[in-house]
Formats: structure tokens, C-alpha cells, sequence
């Protein structure tokens, strides 16, 4: 299984904060989608990063895993930030 997992050791290695999203449209979930998916209401610790192939703003959930081709992308339109934690 092909997997794009960002964990918590690369995000902040890449930039010295974690964001926090709630998620608030967990619909319509493609059906060829194998992976984790958001739940609404849960909030999650997140990383915005610009898709490679189409160079859209995706937003990881840091710790859920997926195959190809979403990997654990989802659009931001399903989330509500919330608050963003600088690392000391």
C-alpha cells in the first residue's frame, strides 16, 4: 500500500507549529477512497500544503494514513481552523 503520511516529526520539522482544524462537512466521500476520514464535529491536528499534481491548497490530518490518489488530502472547505500552536 502507497502511503503520504505526515506525521507530527515532519510538520514541525518543516515549520515550528501545529495547526488545529474542526471538521465541518465529512460528506460525499468518494467511493474509491481507502483510508481514514474526518469526522465531523472531531477536531484534528493539521498541515495546508499545496498539492503536487494540481496546485491546490489540500489540508493533511497529521497521523491518518491513505492510498492513492487522495493519500490523506482532503479539501479545506470541509474545515474550520481553529487556533495555531508555536513550538518553543
Amino acid at each position: 500500500m502507497e502511503v503520504a503520511n505526515h506525521t507530527f516529526a515532519e510538520a514541525t520539522s518543516a515549520a515550528p507549529y501545529l495547526d488545529y482544524a474542526i471538521c465541518i462537512d465529512a460528506d460525499n466521500r468518494p467511493a474509491n477512497h481507502v483510508g481514514d476520514w474526518p469526522v465531523v464535529g472531531q477536531a484534528y491536528p493539521v498541515r495546508v500544503v499545496e498539492s503536487r499534481t494540481e496546485g491546490l491548497e489540500l489540508v493533511h490530518i497529521l497521523g491518518f494514513e491513505g492510498e492513492a490518489p487522495y493519500f490523506n488530502a482532503f479539501a479545506p472547505h470541509r474545515f474550520e481552523f481553529l487556533e495555531r500552536m508555536w513550538l518553543n
